[in-house]
């Protein structure tokens, strides 16, 4: 199956895009694609469109089709993830007592950071115990700029 690559372009620095017929792989920060296809399969087209309403504040959920890979344990953070209400936030233990694994916030780390579709599974809303915002991917002024886009928008 064709693999497709497009750009979205934010305030907050342009994601790459990748996606097949099917969905959505993966969404990678800060990155330009050196090609850029031009004609886009509908799911593709659906998540630049959702990305930009989410970006003007119109948008709390996405509806895209995801096709993740990763262990049964990943794709349980990343549902769990999921369910992290809009401009609201929980800890890593908080997600990991979630899914039933009170002791693997550490774990639960790792796959937030293993996470192939930041915004659209919201790795930003998960921080420390203690309220810090912790480690991101896309750089840490990224993760607050997220949260405090969502919050100015409650």
């Amino acid at each position: 199956m064709q693999t497709y690559t497009t750009c979205y372009r934010s305030e907050i620095g342009p994601f790459e895009i990748v996606g097949n017929e099917r969905g959505i792989l993966t969404i990678t920060f800060n990155k330009e694609p050196s090609k850029v296809n031009r004609n886009l399969p509908a799911c593709m087209k659906d998540c630049l469109q959702q990305l930009e309403e989410y970006f003007k504040g119109r948008r709390r959920k996405f509806r895209v089709p995801l096709l993740l890979e990763g262990t049964d344990f990943q794709k349980a953070v990343w549902r769990q993830l999921k369910k992290i209400p809009y401009g609201q936030t929980a800890s890593y233990g908080d997600v990991a007592r979630a899914i039933g694994r009170p002791g693997a916030f550490r774990a639960v780390g790792n796959a937030n950071n293993k996470n192939p579709v930041p915004v659209i599974i919201p790795c930003h809303r998960v921080i420390g115990s203690d309220g810090k915002l912790g480690g991101f991917g896309g750089g840490i002024w990224r993760k607050q700029w997220l949260l405090d886009h969502e919050k100015s928008l409650l």
